[in-house]
């Protein structure tokens, strides 16, 4: 079973930067992708970033430029920089694995983009 821990959502002012980290932690014998995912109010849940096992990156075209992930494999650990947030990033944001135990996601972390 594999489980995900997010945090670092906050409420900040349009421009402004916000950090997002996801914990992994559980028994994973071979990860394939992870990501980030996000939901607004009324709206679907949207893929926003996601990096495959052999490195390659994606992001959702609204994002591009501003939001980066990475991974810090000693940690465990997978990131979203967010920077020059707007009102329309605000959202639960959820970090999601796919591998060998199945598709997982986190519980989500608020981000809150208004002035």
């Amino acid at each position: 079973q594999v489980q995900l821990v997010e945090s670092g959502g906050d409420l900040v002012q349009p421009g402004g930067s916000l950090r997002l980290s996801c914990v992994v932690s559980g028994s994973i014998l071979s990860l394939f992708a992870m990501g980030w995912y996000r939901q607004a109010p009324g709206k679907q849940r949207e893929p926003v970033a996601g990096v495959t096992s052999g490195g390659f990156i994606n992001y959702a075209d609204s994002v591009k430029g501003r939001f980066t992930i990475s991974r810090d494999y000693a940690r465990n650990t997978m990131y979203l920089q967010m920077n020059s947030l707007k009102p329309e990033d605000t959202a639960v944001y959820y970090c999601n694995v796919a591998s060998t135990s199945g598709l997982s996601w986190g519980q989500g972390t608020q981000v809150t983009v208004s002035s």
